[in-house]
């Protein structure tokens, strides 16, 4: 089907420094321009983020510090990115929740004028979440082909999820999980040690305020700190640990929060 278009519409991913809005850069961004008429242009360049790519991010995209030393600074490709996506509305894969904010802060970084308000975001995730639900009701229809009767009581709901848990063994036993770059990180298997370290291997506190990085170090999952390792912060602001103590967190948190401090105290 044909794009019914008024305005250029350009679908884009950017490949970053890490996830947070704030604080990362742009390290790659692809741009395909499709303009009313069904002509399609392409931009693709590789940026120079002016920070180190932490190894967890280069191992989802590819990308190192040394694939983009000599590359250009976002600054540097502002004025010519801002003149490719004049007039033109935006497009791509959960771009309103991350791809957009940070397009959006590198512009202002760059002090170079980009306005979204005046454009139109198509997010083709979000058309996928509504038209696909993703609830145990959906789930037990694809996996066991059978309507959920008494969906959201406690024993029907426990019962459907035994089910759709053994179809989902039936239907991808020994079939590899890939991550976002290709590459296997599992496989799986009728085996609930193979199952439990596919789904919650790196969860430190039920909240999931804490997360075990590649390297099985606790760090923070939330906020400022997030992707720094827990130890850390609380030595270099020792207020933190009062502040989340305090703070309107579970009551499981704040026991992983003391047993990390106790622990780095005794290794200390």
């Amino acid at each position: 089907m044909n794009l019914n278009l008024k305005n250029p519409l350009a679908f884009f991913d950017l490949e970053t420094t890490g996830t947070s809005i704030a604080n990362d850069r742009i390290v790659e961004m692809a741009f395909l321009k499709v303009m009313p008429n069904g002509e399609i242009h392409k931009l693709v360049e590789r940026i120079n983020p002016g920070m180190p790519i932490p190894e967890e991010s280069s191992m989802i995209h590819g990308i190192r510090d040394e694939d983009v030393k000599d590359a250009p600074t976002f600054k540097a490709s502002a004025k010519k990115l801002a003149k490719f996506l004049e007039g033109a509305d935006l497009g791509g894969f959960n771009i309103v929740r991350f791809d957009v904010p940070v397009l959006v802060e590198e512009f202002l970084r760059a002090d170079v004028d980009f306005e979204v308000g005046n454009r139109k975001l198509i997010d083709a995730q979000k058309i996928f979440f509504m038209m696909e639900k993703r609830t145990l009701t959906a789930a037990y229809k694809f996996y066991c082909d059978k309507d959920l009767v008494g969906a959201h009581g406690a024993e029907a709901d426990t019962v459907a999820t035994y089910e759709v848990f053994k179809s989902q063994l039936d239907k991808y036993d020994g079939q590899d999980v890939l991550d976002m770059s290709g590459k296997v990180v599992s496989t799986i298997k009728n085996d609930m040690s193979s199952i439990h370290q596919l789904v919650a291997s790196n969860m430190v506190d039920l909240a999931g305020r804490f997360v075990l990085n590649d390297k099985g170090v606790e760090v923070f999952n939330f906020g400022k700190h997030k992707g720094k390792p827990v130890s850390q912060v609380l030595k270099a602001e020792r207020g933190y640990y009062d502040w989340m103590m305090q703070g309107d967190f579970p009551l499981d948190t704040k026991r992983r929060l003391t047993q990390i401090k106790l622990k780095d105290f005794q290794m200390g």
